[in-house]
């Protein structure tokens, strides 16, 4: 009921003066009596996957909390693991504004932001920071003004950067704001990345005495070949987890609906049965060769276990979470 009426007012903004706000605030409430409007306990329910031990299986998505300032604030939810970023070798202020849509009648969220945030460093000492005792997820990008040809150097500047601090690694190779960024999700490029990643994972494993997974995160508007394909690659080159999906570029859910013709990634239950539909396939290609961690358009309980009945071992929230508010993350793990 206090996030309904909070929603109210914070839907009168613009949706990203909206986030802003609440990055700030959240990142100032936290640790004071003021955290006590979103502060939950909730009951334990531990998993081990990609050989990390999670306190529950519902994590946040990348791209709410983009360069790491509330992972504490996220953690007084009750999530069991915070996915931070995507974060680039350098601070870029992405896209022309505005470029974050509400499309309210279907619970989606249009946005084409184009990786803004304020650059790997500092997001690491944002993470260094953080007293939270779950799982930190770094997801990583390449800078705009890279080169496709050369966005694979990107991807490893920022494993270099993150990987004693992150949980886990995610590279972000499939958002639609990025031109060109798709591509690396087929063929050789795919090869090409994921063995210079795997590579350099080796090398810091080593110099660290530490191993941190790296799990890749793929569009939903993929054919079917294509996606036999990518799990193919994740097998072959030994990655430690798949995330899917990522917002699509698909409108033919929100047709007619208010800005369902603004550029960018719809994400939210318009994606719902979609992203289900890859994990679905995925689980069957890959055969538990690693696991899938599933988001796209989880908005209830139901929506998160039928993720887990397609093959998901965890899930993560976002547009939910925007309509929902912090008690969906406790309806989940609660009720899976």
């Amino acid at each position: 009921m206090l996030y309904r009426l909070a929603r109210t007012a914070i839907f009168r903004l613009d949706a990203e003066e909206a986030h802003d706000l609440a990055i700030k605030n959240l990142s100032r409430f936290t640790g004071t009596p003021l955290d006590l409007f979103y502060r939950q306990s909730l009951p334990p329910r531990p998993v081990k996957v990609m050989g990390i031990h999670f306190k529950n299986p519902v994590g946040l998505a990348a791209g709410l909390d983009k360069n790491g300032e509330c992972i504490d604030a996220f953690g007084a939810m009750g999530f069991g693991f915070v996915e931070v970023g995507t974060v680039t070798p350098r601070a870029q202020s992405g896209n022309d504004k505005p470029r974050l849509f509400r499309v309210i009648p279907a619970e989606g969220i249009i946005n084409r932001m184009g990786f803004n945030n304020l650059g790997v460093d500092v997001l690491v000492e944002n993470v260094k920071k953080a007293k939270y005792d779950g799982v930190i997820g770094i997801n990583i990008g390449k800078n705009k003004d890279t080169p496709i040809e050369k966005g694979k150097d990107d991807y490893l500047i920022c494993m270099d950067k993150v990987y004693q601090h992150a949980g886990y690694i995610a590279a972000n190779i499939s958002s639609p704001n990025t031109p060109g960024l798709r591509s690396l999700q087929y063929g050789e490029a795919l090869d090409d990345l994921l063995g210079a990643l795997k590579s350099r994972q080796a090398e810091l494993a080593e110099k660290y005495s530490k191993y941190v997974p790296l799990a890749l995160k793929i569009a939903p508007d993929m054919s079917d070949d294509e996606l036999v394909q990518v799990a193919d690659a994740l097998v072959r080159h030994k990655v430690d987890g798949v995330i899917a999906t990522n917002t699509t570029l698909d409108r033919s859910m929100v047709e007619g609906l208010p800005h369902a013709n603004e550029a960018g990634g719809l994400s939210g239950r318009p994606l719902q049965n979609r992203s289900t539909e890859v994990i679905r396939r995925l689980h069957e290609e890959l055969g538990g060769a690693l696991p899938i961690i599933g988001v796209g358009g989880i908005d209830s309980a139901m929506a998160a276990r039928e993720k887990m009945m397609a093959g998901a071992e965890l899930v993560q929230v976002y547009s939910g979470f925007i309509y929902h508010g912090p008690h969906l993350v406790k309806d989940i793990v609660t009720n899976i």
